[in-house]
């Protein structure tokens, strides 16, 4: 079995790109919590839209689906699930929520990692709900002419309840003891648990929710704003790769986790800049016409109404919509298309 041992790591010498990307969180989190101070009523409103596609995104990787609408309501107004697929989603929305107000009070323990994945599952029968796998499980690609290949091999069950106990304490170590800056320490812990894959189902979904744990329990609240699963998502492949790369020589503790971390911090400081583009929209009082029109002029190619929602939290459905009507008859922007399907672009 791999020694979780983060000695080797602390004495490792880290290149200029992967300290850039600390340094520029550490410069992006420094003017959220200025802008927070700033408008916190309006950006409060992210907070909604943050958590509806945290959601549907890392339920969406990996293929559990419902539509927009369903989704809404499921997180928003905690709507009865219908199906299997719903009740996952539900149980995300249950831990996300509880990660939001209570993520101080939620150690990086075990037993709490495993009252979590319990959550997970609260809307449906599932007997391996809370408890560590019971079977060896794989990390497998499908490829379009049907074949599968087997990208990694995770621990032996009977290895895993030691191992999860090994990474929980090591990161407990370094980070309260200061000994490894947290930016590092986080994404090598994800990157471990999913070489872990402590569990027979849900391992992607609890290592997107350990992250954003970590991050707001080190003081990244980027999270609660701007959905880091939605990043993830469109990016999948980019995730898929980064953690190929980093999972070789795991077992024999020569694994070279610096891509994992350099995604993770990417993926992070994306969150930043998002969030700083909108708290933009947000920082003067405009009129509802002027406040799309600048958010339309933030999108290349098409758009959807949703997208434009996104950008401006302060205003409702109507006000955006009446916004687009207006910027497409003064010829500003086209609309195409039907229904769900309604896109639109920038003529000038």
């Amino acid at each position: 079995m791999r020694k979780f041992d983060y000695s080797k790591i602390n004495e490792q010498k880290w290149d200029s790109e992967l300290l850039g990307l600390i340094a520029a969180i550490y410069k992006e989190a420094g003017k959220q919590e200025m802008y927070l101070k700033q408008r916190p009523n309006e950006l409060e409103k992210l907070v909604e839209i943050a958590k509806v596609q945290s959601t549907e995104s890392s339920n969406a990787i990996e293929g559990i689906v419902t539509t927009n609408t369903r989704v809404r309501q499921i997180v928003k107004d905690k709507t009865t699930p219908k199906n299997r697929d719903e009740q996952e989603i539900a149980g995300y929305r249950d831990v996300l929520n509880i990660i939001h107000d209570s993520f101080d009070a939620i150690p990086i323990t075990p037993n709490y990692i495993l009252q979590l994945h319990k959550i997970l599952y609260s809307h449906m029968n599932n007997p391996a709900a809370g408890r560590t796998k019971t079977v060896q499980n794989y990390i497998s690609a499908t490829y379009p002419d049907g074949s599968a290949r087997t990208l990694f091999t995770p621990l032996d069950p009977f290895e895993t309840p030691i191992a999860l106990e090994s990474i929980c304490n090591e990161l407990n170590r370094v980070i309260g003891n200061n000994e490894l800056e947290p930016l590092i320490a986080i994404p090598i812990f994800i990157h471990d648990f999913l070489c872990i894959h402590p569990f027979n189902d849900g391992n992607g979904r609890m290592s997107r929710l350990l992250t954003t744990l970590l991050l707001y329990r080190s003081g990244f609240y980027v999270g609660k704003y701007i959905s880091l699963e939605s990043k993830i998502a469109k990016n999948k492949d980019l995730y898929y790769d980064a953690l190929y790369e980093s999972q070789k020589g795991w077992h024999e503790g020569n694994a070279d986790a610096v891509p994992f971390i350099k995604y993770l911090l990417g993926t992070i400081l994306a969150a930043y800049k998002d969030f700083e583009d909108r708290f933009a929209l947000v920082e003067t009082k405009l009129s509802a016409l002027e406040t799309v029109r600048r958010a339309t002029m933030n999108k290349i190619g098409r758009f959807s109404k949703q997208d434009i929602r996104e950008l401006c939290p302060s205003l409702s459905i109507s006000s955006i919509e009446g916004a687009l009507r207006k910027l497409v008859a003064e010829g500003e922007i086209k609309r195409e298309g039907k229904g769900k399907n309604i896109r639109y672009f920038r003529l000038k």
